[in-house]
């Protein structure tokens, strides 16, 4: 359960350190750093190993430059890991909360924290929220995923104090529309494709009714003209935030749009080239994030497939936390029901994450507006292909309120996942033209 005071105490802090000058920051980075890194190696086998194979010692890692003497470590290598090799040996994972990652490349993945590091993240997450303008008692409605309907206390509630409104994304965009219409949101929050899609259907009504105040979105890249869209159609600005659910919020748009406001005093952000090394500023480099506040489940020069630019501009906010630009990451296309229904890949996504632990890669794609094939790759041979199909059909079935004549999935087991018309591996597509 949130702790409030805590959360405001976290917020409180990060506020002031997103205008520390950066040598401050620098130092802040580096003592958290290598903290980090010691208990990493003293409690959590999976980096105790890792850092041994390198030949690194936590005394050699000292200041950021440093941290190019440890080995990069990707999603698949820490999903084939007992999770006890993952978390540190002083948590109980039965009593630690888990985020299951929405598997937008097609590998769930889940991440262990404690109760203290959730209430980090929140407030990261929320410094990007206020510094566009979000207010405490704002009406604050969020198209998410219903295990997050429990993130806003009964405290929040009853005080009004950044409590969210949430909508489910497995709701179809009309109910999602009466909800928001309902609650005539100050800020409308939530996955960039469902945003989308709402957005599409308030212009075709010409409903004026929903008119927040701001914008937020995260999870799926738009284009520019997506966005535009948006603004337009609620008349209101909107912010794309960026980030994995492993480390939660890395960077975001402030209302000066310059570029993305990293938070590198909760996890730093380095961008590599094919062989590891840092890219230089201006240059494309693929995401390599070390967190600083993670230490039941460690996450140090994480590789999480998204790709980006980092920037020495200086934003006119004043804000010091250094600025990314994003050049592209995991695009997904929309999903259309024989009910007229548009879903965002999103959906699909955290309706087959359920399955994580049976599950090593999936892959779907709709080739026609009532047909669907799921490309499965099994984490165990041994698992019983039949009975995995049945339960994975009738639960995607059951969150999409799909009828059962309406729809077929096709379920196919491969021992390896074919890649998209791009060439891309994209977990969830539509080949509808």
């Amino acid at each position: 359960m949130p702790n409030l005071p805590r959360i405001l105490y976290y917020l409180a802090k990060a506020m002031k350190r997103a205008y520390w000058g950066k040598d401050k920051l620098r130092r802040y980075q580096e003592k958290k750093l290598r903290s980090v890194v010691k208990y990493a190696y003293d409690f959590v086998p999976f980096y105790h190993e890792k850092f041994r194979k390198a030949g690194v010692i936590p005394g050699d890692i000292k200041t950021l430059k440093d941290l190019s003497k440890l080995p990069i470590v990707r999603k698949d290598e820490m999903r084939c890991e007992d999770p006890r090799k993952l978390v540190s040996v002083e948590f109980d994972t039965n009593k630690l909360k888990i985020e299951r990652t929405s598997g937008s490349t097609g590998q769930p993945f889940a991440t262990y924290m404690c109760s203290a590091e959730d209430d980090w993240r929140k407030s990261i997450y929320m410094r990007a929220n206020i510094s566009c303008g979000q207010k405490p008692r704002d009406r604050w409605v969020v198209i998410t995923s219903p295990h997050h309907f429990k993130d806003t206390t009964s405290i929040q509630r009853r005080l009004g104090i950044y409590a969210q409104t949430c909508v489910s994304i497995f709701s179809g965009v009309d109910e999602q529309i009466g909800i928001i219409n309902e609650a005539r949101p100050d800020v409308l929050d939530g996955y960039s494709g469902s945003l989308v899609l709402i957005a599409k259907e308030v212009d075709r009504r010409a409903l004026i009714t929903i008119r927040p105040r701001i914008v937020f979105g995260t999870a799926d890249l738009m284009d520019i003209a997506s966005r535009q869209f948006i603004e337009r159609v609620f008349e209101a600005p909107y912010y794309d935030q960026f980030g994995c659910a492993e480390v939660d919020r890395t960077a975001w748009q402030c209302p000066e749009k310059v570029g993305y406001h990293m938070d590198v005093d909760s996890v730093i952000t380095q961008f590599v080239d094919d062989e590891g090394n840092e890219v230089s500023v201006g240059e494309r480099g693929e995401i390599v994030y070390t967190s600083l506040f993670n230490y039941a489940m460690p996450f140090i020069r994480y590789a999480v497939g998204d790709v980006g630019v980092p920037s020495d501009e200086k934003c006119p906010c004043g804000r010091t936390l250094p600025l990314m630009k994003i050049v592209e990451g995991r695009r997904d296309s929309v999903l259309s029901l024989p009910d007229g229904r548009l879903l965002s890949p999103m959906t699909f996504r955290i309706a087959i994450s359920k399955f994580f632990e049976k599950i090593m890669q999936y892959r779907v794609v709709q080739k026609k507006r009532d047909f669907f094939e799921i490309y499965i790759k099994k984490n165990d041979p041994s698992i019983d292909e039949q009975v995995l199909e049945n339960e994975l059909v009738t639960h995607i079935k059951r969150v999409l309120n799909i009828d059962k004549c309406e729809t077929t999935f096709q379920v196919r087991f491969v021992d390896d996942i074919p890649s998209s018309k791009t060439g891309k591996l994209m977990a969830v597509v539509s080949e509808l033209s």
